[in-house]
C-alpha cells in the first residue's frame, strides 16, 4: 500500500482494538437493501487514500463505474480513518457513508460481529459470484468472520524480501535465501562489523526493525491462530514456538539484541530516503511492494533484487508463499441504498479491468485471481514476485477476531520479551499469552 498512510502493524492494531466498535451494534444487516439500483440515486463512498496520485486513481475508478451506471452518482470522500468511520456509523443520518473502504483487515471481525457492515453473501450469491473462485485464498479469508462476509478485498499487499544484489555478488552468494537457515547463514556472511557495531548488517531481525513483526515472519510457516472453537491456538500449534525460537536464534547469531538495537537507532525514517536498505546499512529487508519504488527513487547505488521471504526449514517445498493483507470494502448497515452501494462495491472489487487499472495506478497487488493474470497489468518485472505470492494458495494472513488485532499485539509483546531474553521459556510464554488472548476475546464478546 501507499507509504503515506501506513502505520506500524502493532501500533495500528492496538489503536484499532481500543477505538473501533467497542460496544453495541451499529446497524442491522441488509436493513437497507430495498432500494431500486436502476433509479436515479446518489451514494456516498468513504476511503482512506490521501496522496494526490491515489485520490486521482480512486476517482478514475468511480468515473469508470459511472460510465456503466450513469444513474448512480457517487459522492467521494477521502482521507477517512476507521475512527471517523466509526463515529459516522454510530451517528447515522444522511451524511453517513454508504460504501466504506478500510486499510485495517484486523478490524473485519469487528465490522462483521457488530453488524456495522452488511453481510455481502446474499449479494454475491444473487449475482453468481463465487468468492472462492474470484479472490486469492488468503484475501478471501481476511474479508469474513464467523460465517459472515461483510467485506471484500480491494487491492492487496504481499510481503517479500528485498536484497542488495551487489553485496550478494561481492560475497559470492548466488541468490536469495529460501529457508530461515539459509537466511541466517546469508545474513551472517553479508554482515560487516565495525568496532562494537556494524558497517553493514545482513538482516535486521529485531521486531522493532521495519515491518519485522511476528505475523509477517509467520508467513514463512503455516500458522493456525485459533482452533475450531475460536480459542487461541498459539500454544498448541508448533509453528509459533518454532518461529519465535528461530527468530531468537537469528538475533543471537548476529550479535545479540542489545548490539542490534543500538545499531537500529542509527537508521533513517522508514518512509524517507535514508531507510537503512536504501543506504546499504542492511543488505536484506522484509517489506511490501511499495519499497521497490521508494528504494529506486533514493538512487541507492546498487542493484535491487526482490524475492519471496524465506520459509520454515521443514516447509522448503512451499517457498514462494508469503504474508498477505490489504484494503477492504464494505457496505454500511446504516445505508438505505444498499443495492446501489453494492453495484459500486461489486464493480471496484470484481470487475477485472477496474481492479487492474486501479492496481496499475497505485502500484498495489490486484485482489482477484483474474486480475492477477491480466495482460493489462503494468509493472516492473521484479514486482511479479508480489503477484506470485498473492496467487500462491500457500500464502497466509492473520484471521479476523471479534476484538480486532488485539491478539496480534499480545503475541508481538511476547516476541519482544523473548528476543530480549526476558522470557526464556517460550512454551510457558505462549501458554500465558494464549490465556491472555482468550480472556480479551471473552470480554469483547
Amino acid at each position: 500500500m501507499s507509504a503515506v498512510r501506513r502505520k506500524p502493524a502493532a501500533a495500528l492494531a492496538a489503536a484499532a482494538a481500543l477505538t473501533l466498535f467497542a460496544s453495541a451494534c451499529t446497524g442491522q444487516s441488509n436493513s437497507g437493501a430495498t432500494d431500486d439500483a436502476s433509479k436515479e440515486t446518489t451514494i456516498t463512498f468513504w476511503h482512506g487514500w490521501s496522496a494526490p496520485g491515489e485520490v486521482k486513481a480512486i476517482q478514475e475508478t468511480v468515473d469508470a463505474f459511472r460510465e456503466k451506471h450513469p444513474n448512480i452518482k457517487v459522492n467521494v470522500v477521502g482521507n477517512m480513518t476507521d475512527d471517523k468511520i466509526n463515529q459516522a456509523l454510530r451517528a447515522g443520518g444522511s451524511k453517513a457513508p454508504d460504501v466504506v473502504s478500510s486499510f485495517t483487515t484486523n478490524n473485519v471481525g469487528k465490522f462483521c460481529s457488530s453488524k456495522a457492515f452488511v453481510d455481502l453473501n446474499p449479494f454475491l450469491k444473487r449475482d453468481g459470484i463465487d468468492p472462492d473462485k474470484t479472490f486469492p485464498k488468503a484475501m478471501n479469508e481476511y474479508t469474513q468472520f464467523d460465517g459472515v462476509r461483510c467485506t471484500v478485498p480491494l487491492l492487496g499487499d504481499a510481503y517479500g524480501l528485498y536484497y542488495n544484489k551487489d553485496a550478494f555478488k561481492a560475497a559470492g552468494i548466488a541468490g536469495p535465501p529460501k529457508t530461515w537457515s539459509e537466511l541466517a547463514a546469508t545474513a551472517k556472511k553479508l554482515t560487516k562489523t565495525k568496532g562494537d557495531s556494524y558497517e553493514r548488517l545482513g538482516f535486521m531481525p529485531n521486531y522493532h526493525g521495519y515491518e519485522s513483526t511476528t505475523e509477517h515472519y509467520l508467513g514463512g510457516w503455516d500458522p493456525k491462530y485459533f482452533d475450531a472453537d475460536g480459542r487461541s491456538n498459539i500454544a498448541e500449534d508448533p509453528a509459533f514456538a518454532a518461529m519465535l525460537t528461530t527468530q531468537k536464534k537469528l538475533v543471537d547469531g548476529l550479535g545479540g539484541f542489545e548490539k542490534l538495537e543500538k545499531y537500529r537507532t542509527s537508521f533513517g525514517d522508514e518512509w524517507g530516503a535514508k531507510h537503512p536498505f536504501h543506504t546499504g546499512q542492511v543488505a536484506m529487508q522484509l517489506d511490501g511492494p511499495w519499497r521497490l519504488g521508494m528504494a529506486e527513487e533514493s538512487k541507492p547505488g546498487f542493484e535491487i533484487g526482490v524475492a519471496p521471504m524465506p520459509v520454515a526449514d521443514d516447509q522448503a517445498d512451499t517457498y514462494g508463499k508469503g504474508y498477505l493483507t490489504g484494503t477492504i470494502a464494505g457496505i454500511a448497515a446504516t445505508s438505505k441504498k444498499q443495492n446501489a452501494a453494492w453495484e459500486l462495491v461489486k464493480f471496484m472489487t470484481t470487475d477485472t479491468d477496474a481492479v487492474v487499472n486501479f492496481a496499475n495506478a497505485i502500484h498495489n497487488v490486484p485482489s482477484t485471481l483474474a486480475a492477477l493474470k491480466s495482460p493489462k497489468l503494468k509493472y516492473d518485472p521484479r514486482f511479479k514476485t508480489f503477484l506470485d505470492i498473492a496467487a500462491d494458495p500457500n500464502s497466509t494472513t492473520t484471521p479476523p477476531s471479534v476484538n480486532g488485532g488485539a491478539y496480534l499485539v499480545s503475541l508481538q509483546n511476547l516476541g519482544f520479551d523473548i528476543e530480549k531474553g526476558v522470557q526464556k521459556d517460550i512454551g510457558a510464554g505462549l501458554k500465558k499469552t494464549a490465556a491472555e488472548i482468550d480472556a480479551a476475546i471473552a470480554q469483547a464478546k
